[in-house]
C-alpha cells in the first residue's frame, strides 16, 4: 500500500510540473532568446515634473512621479505607440501614452489618456486607478484595451476602446456575471495574428479568445471583443487552463503577458511568473518575476500543449533588480517593426525597458 501511495504522489507531482499537458518534441515553437537593448535602457523612468489635474482629488498631481511601468504597444501610422502605467505619490495609477518612429526613442504625451474620473467606473477605479494595459486591433480599426481597475480592495479586469489611441471609451468590467462581480481578475491577453507589422485580434472557431488571471490562468470568449464570457467547467466554476509548477521559475503564479500569437505550431503565449520562496527555482530569489513561454492548441485555445522549463527573461540588470519592487521583469508590450520583435516590459516596477526577441 505504501508503494502505491508513493507512486500516486509521484505521478501527481509529475503531472503538476508538466501542467498536465502531453509532451511535445522539440522547441521549434519557442522564441529562442531575448537581447536587451542596453544602450536605450531604462527606456523610461519616473518624471516628477509631469502634472495632471486630477478630477477626483480636485488638484494637480505628479501623475507619473512615483513610477512608470508595465507598458503595452501597438503599431499605428508607421509608429510604435506605447501605453503605460504611471503612479503618483499617492499610489494611484493612470495610463499614459508615448510614440516612436524607431521603437527605441519615445516622445510622451504630457497628460494621461485613461484615468479615474466621475464616471460609471468611479467605484471600481478609485483610488487605486487604472493599471496594466494590453492592446489589440480589431479588423475594422477599433483598438481594444484590457486594463485593471483597482479600488484598493479588489482588482477587476476591464475594457476600453478607441479609434485614435487618445480618446477612450470605457466599457466596464469584463466579468459581468453577478457571481464574479467581486472576483479578483487581471491581465487580459487576447489571441491575435501578425499581418505585416499589424497585430490583429483573430477569431478561432468563430470567437475571440482571451487568457486572463494572475495566480492561475483562465479564459474568456467574445463575439465582438467588447462583451466577454468566462469559460467554466461542468460544475459552473472558472476553468483553469494553466497553473504554477513547483520547482520551477513559475512556481508561485502565472499571469498572461502581451497578446497571444498564432504561429504555425499553435498559439504561443508569453507569460509573467513569480518564483515561490519555499518550492521554487533555488537559483532565483523569492518572488522574482520572470517571463516564460507556453503553447496552446490552435484548434482549442484552452488546451495547453507545452511549456518552457527555462525562463526567457529574468531580472539581471541593476534597473531590474532594484526598484519599487526588486527583481521584476514584467512583460506586456510586443510589436513587429523593421523586421524584428521589440518587447517592452516593466523593470523593478518603476521603469520601462526594451529588448529584441529572436525567432
Amino acid at each position: 500500500m505504501k508503494k502505491l501511495i508513493s507512486f500516486s504522489l509521484l505521478l501527481t507531482f509529475l503531472i503538476s510540473c508538466s501542467g498536465g499537458q502531453k509532451a511535445v518534441k522539440g522547441t521549434a515553437w519557442m522564441f529562442k532568446s531575448i537581447e536587451r537593448l542596453d544602450e536605450y535602457n531604462p527606456l523610461m523612468a519616473p518624471d516628477s515634473k509631469s502634472e495632471f489635474y486630477c478630477p477626483m482629488r480636485k488638484k494637480k498631481v505628479d501623475w507619473e512621479g512615483k513610477s512608470v511601468f508595465n507598458p503595452t504597444a501597438v503599431m499605428k501610422d508607421s509608429r510604435v505607440w506605447m501605453l503605460y502605467r504611471a503612479q503618483d505619490k499617492y499610489g494611484t495609477s493612470r495610463i499614459g501614452i508615448a510614440n516612436s518612429r524607431n521603437g527605441t526613442e519615445f516622445r510622451k504625451n504630457p497628460l494621461p489618456v485613461l484615468h479615474p474620473d466621475h464616471d460609471t467606473m468611479e467605484d471600481f477605479e478609485w483610488e487605486g486607478g487604472c493599471e496594466d494595459p494590453r492592446i489589440v486591433r480589431r479588423d475594422d480599426g477599433l483598438y481594444v484595451m484590457t486594463y485593471t481597475a483597482y479600488d484598493k480592495k479588489v482588482a477587476r479586469l476591464c475594457l476600453a476602446s478607441s479609434r485614435d489611441l487618445i480618446n477612450w471609451e470605457k466599457h466596464g468590467v469584463v466579468l459581468t456575471d453577478r457571481k464574479y462581480r467581486n472576483h479578483w481578475s487581471k491581465s487580459g491577453a487576447i489571441v491575435c495574428e501578425r499581418d505585416g507589422n499589424q497585430i490583429r485580434a483573430k477569431k478561432v472557431k468563430g470567437k475571440y479568445w482571451m487568457y486572463w488571471g494572475d495566480t492561475d490562468m483562465f479564459m474568456a470568449t467574445s463575439d465582438d471583443l467588447v462583451s466577454w464570457r468566462p469559460i467554466e467547467d461542468k460544475k459552473g466554476n472558472l476553468s483553469r487552463v494553466m497553473m504554477p509548477r513547483p520547482g520551477l521559475f513559475d512556481s508561485r503564479l502565472v499571469e498572461p503577458g502581451p497578446f497571444a500569437l498564432i504561429r504555425k505550431e499553435g498559439i504561443v503565449l508569453l507569460y509573467n511568473s513569480a518564483n515561490s520562496a519555499s518550492s521554487g527555482d533555488k537559483t532565483l530569489g523569492a518572488d522574482a518575476y520572470s517571463v516564460g513561454q507556453a503553447l496552446f492548441s490552435a484548434k482549442d485555445p484552452s488546451k495547453l500543449v507545452a511549456r518552457s522549463d527555462k525562463y526567457l527573461l529574468t531580472a539581471e540588470r541593476d534597473f531590474e533588480q532594484v526598484g519599487e519592487v526588486n527583481n521584476v521583469c514584467f512583460l506586456e508590450g510586443m510589436v513587429w517593426i523593421n523586421g524584428r520583435w521589440l518587447l517592452y516590459y516593466g523593470a523593478g516596477d518603476d521603469k520601462i525597458a526594451v529588448a529584441e526577441m529572436k525567432e
